[in-house]
């Protein structure tokens, strides 16, 4: 070998030693940034002429797409299990457990019990009073429940506005990298940190909607969702969605009174199982504005409406007449089988015995349209009040698993019902949760490894060195035969 070709390889090794230490520090300081991936110098043997050498053939970005793709896909689905458990959550917090002293089953007993201390006092105006209070407080009890889920529906509607708007976003930018690293890649350029972008942007997506990347030429990739909509194949789509400022019982989808989703225009299907933007806190969203929400506020308005009906009866209180509401009313008049929708939320204390409303109790003794006070040692009217509260009867709405229930026992079955979802719930995310940490390790196994690294540093300097006293051997050399 000649001195310039020990020169050449010296050199070679220098630069290649060089360039290799940069990435591995640029590996080291990234180590925690999130859609890094780790870079590796790609090297070949140099053949030019009788030199050789080492030739730098560009830098390799090491990512497992594999793992990465399954990690976007448990995360979507974690985070949409996450928002299904805390809406859950919320509602059987907006029910009460029947141990608390707010929840509905508590204040079913409270009215309960005080219909009992009524009737063994019927003359006591006080204990007459407190059966009213027992009612208005069960009645408050029902429309904060159902205050609660038109809240959160209505909360879902506004992050599902601020989703899109993410989403919209995030694919323009992922077009724009697309276009960048294509334009690199012709140019020869390293496009590592590029797709490091692109990949953060990616995985911001796949925490709204389930989706799989697809490589095209030029190093551009496309974007579906599971359910099959293109997001992104050269142009990326975009979706619309028109928010509500507020989301009532009344408003639903089928309707016409919430917007659902458009691509490019065209309406879209939203729901949980056959929406193409499914899965993700998207989905999750939509399922809490248009499914568990709605289906919460039936089983509520189904149990108004057995309250309602219960003391409607004009075979209770003789003092009615067919039509007249009972003592719990329809925001005031009697109670229309056709208009339960909401129901919770209009639910009043007949005027008649509320003193609120100009009314007496006396008259939940002796009657709603009594016109003055009847004997006050007469507790037949409570009693019945009080056995009509425990009849067992099956409940015109809703879904409390067949049977028949009384007022207590039908409130027991919605709040089971509601922690039963509330646990289920938890047992689906505790299972995604799972599955989302598994993955996450096994990309971070496949990532940068500061220990790794660190070796490979050591390495690099020993090579380093090597060359340099190569070069230095050389230039030694080289002064001799200057001196001859």
């Amino acid at each position: 070998m000649s001195i310039t070709g020990a020169l050449n390889n010296a050199m070679s090794g220098l630069r290649a030693a060089g360039r290799a230490s940069e990435l591995v520090s640029s590996n080291i300081s990234n180590a925690l940034t999130p859609g890094y991936g780790r870079r590796v110098l790609a090297l070949s043997t140099s053949a030019i002429g009788d030199f050789g050498g080492v030739k730098i053939d560009g830098i390799t970005r090491m990512v497992n797409e594999g793992v990465a793709s399954d990690k976007r896909l448990a995360e979507a689905k974690n985070n949409g299990a996450q928002l299904i458990a805390d809406f859950f959550g919320r509602i059987e917090g907006l029910t009460g457990k029947p141990n608390e002293a707010f929840s509905i089953s508590a204040r079913m007993a409270a009215f309960e019990s005080g219909l009992i201390s009524a009737s063994s006092r019927p003359d006591a105006p006080e204990r007459l009073a407190g059966s009213v209070s027992d009612a208005k407080a069960l009645i408050a009890s029902l429309s904060d429940a159902s205050d609660g889920i038109q809240k959160a529906r209505t909360a879902a509607d506004s992050q599902i506005s601020r989703d899109v708007k993410q989403l919209n976003t995030g694919l323009e930018q992922l077009q724009m990298l697309n276009s960048q690293i294509t334009s690199s890649q012709v140019r020869g350029s390293d496009t590592a940190s590029l797709m490091d972008q692109r990949q953060q942007v990616v995985d911001r997506i796949g925490a709204l909607v389930q989706i799989r990347t697809v490589p095209r030429d030029n190093g551009q990739i496309a974007i579906y969702t599971e359910g099959g909509a293109i997001l992104l194949d050269g142009s990326a789509i975009e979706v619309g969605f028109t928010s509500a400022n507020v989301v009532t019982a009344y408003q639903s989808v089928g309707a016409g009174t919430l917007s659902g989703m458009t691509i490019n225009g065209l309406p879209i299907r939203s729901d949980s199982q056959t929406g193409p933007l499914r899965g993700g806190s998207i989905g999750a969203q939509f399922a809490i504005r248009d499914e568990y929400g709605p289906t919460a506020q039936r089983q509520i308005d189904a149990l108004a409406r057995d309250l309602v009906e219960r003391f409607q009866d004009p075979t209770i209180d003789t003092t009615l007449a067919p039509g007249d509401p009972g003592l719990f009313t329809d925001g005031g008049v009697a109670f229309d089988p056709l208009d339960e929708v909401g129901l919770s939320q209009r639910l009043t204390l007949n005027a008649a015995v509320d003193p609120d409303q100009g009314g007496e109790a006396f008259r939940l003794r002796d009657g709603l349209n009594a016109t003055i006070p009847g004997y006050s040692g007469d507790a037949s009217l409570l009693n019945t009040l009080r056995e009509t509260l425990n009849t067992t009867r099956i409940p015109a709405s809703g879904s409390f698993g067949g049977g028949s229930f009384s007022a207590v026992n039908l409130v027991s079955a919605l709040t089971s019902q509601f922690g039963a979802e509330r646990t289920e719930s938890e047992r689906l995310l505790s299972f995604s949760s799972a599955r989302l940490g598994e993955l996450t390790e096994q990309l971070l196994a496949d990532g940068v490894d500061t220990d790794r690294e660190l070796q490979h540093l050591m390495l690099l300097e020993q090579s380093y060195a090597a060359n340099a006293r190569v070069h230095e051997a050389v230039d030694e050399m080289m002064q001799t035969i200057m001196r001859i």
